[in-house]
């Protein structure tokens, strides 16, 4: 296009603008669609928002369990934990392995979102249903008589750390498996890291071979931490490097080997 081209068809002379949106404007959508299929998606909201609940309220309701008290403070760290696996383990690895399966994830790239647009704005989707299952879990917690103490910005760093590393985890096994191995191989995970994860009972009253690979799950690692930082000291480093390598392993794997189809 010459420059008197150019000069003839100023910004605005076309509704709607067809130069393709800016790559900010691509992950707000790309996110915006992600948020509204989860929130229209039962089984999502059981997953993510549910289960956490009610696990939350029997936990510290029901003294099956022996467990110190105030109970609410020895179960909110692992209902915590379990909110956050799900939506971003779980929840994305499903949809994210349906929209390879029907098509939705080609149309996009079609559509000008690059791989790496597409990930910003499930990472950004999965942070905003993180935020809203925290809000909802933290006033549950509060009318059971929880009150907030430790250190809060541990806190915050380690359920963005294991958030980080349950995404690249989804991703990597929605992009690479057919949905339906995903859908089963996803909640057999779930079920199997919920059990071993110290998220329902802390790995520090299970047997020692038990807690021992418990502690090298994402959920294990997480749970561990956060119980530490919740109680007002710090997570231990082991922890911490657990955590890390999973995002490692996990976003590494995502870029080497996610496909579109």
């Amino acid at each position: 296009m010459t420059e008197s081209t150019a000069s003839a068809f100023p910004p605005g002379t076309f509704s709607p603008d067809p130069r393709p949106a800016p790559p900010r404007r691509r992950i707000t959508a790309a996110a915006g669609l992600e948020l509204r299929v989860t929130l229209r998606n039962g089984e999502q909201l059981l997953l993510a928002l549910i289960i956490p609940l009610v696990a939350l309220i029997g936990g510290t309701s029901i003294t099956l369990i022996e467990l110190p008290e105030p109970r609410i403070d020895a179960v909110l760290p692992g209902v915590v934990v379990l909110a956050v696996f799900s939506s971003a383990f779980t929840s994305q690895a499903i949809t994210t392995g349906f929209d390879r399966r029907y098509g939705v994830l080609k149309r996009l790239a079609a559509a000008g979102v690059g791989r790496a647009q597409l990930l910003a704005g499930k990472c950004l989707a999965t942070l905003a249903v993180l935020v809203g299952q925290l809000v909802v879990l933290g006033a549950t917690a509060a009318t059971l008589g929880w009150r907030p103490h430790g250190n809060p910005f541990w806190s915050l760093a380690i359920i963005l750390l294991g958030a980080a590393a349950c995404v690249g985890l989804a991703l990597l096994l929605g992009g690479t498996l057919r949905a339906e191995a995903v859908l089963a191989l996803s909640n057999l995970v779930w079920l199997v890291f919920v059990a071993i994860g110290g998220v329902v009972v802390p790995l520090d009253r299970a047997p020692a071979v038990l807690r021992s690979i418990g502690e090298l799950t994402p959920p294990g690692a997480m749970s561990q931490a956060l119980r530490a930082a919740m109680d007002g000291a710090a997570p231990s480093a082991t922890s911490l490097l657990i955590l890390l390598a999973w995002v490692v392993i996990g976003w590494a794997a995502t870029v080497r080997w996610f496909r579109w189809l």
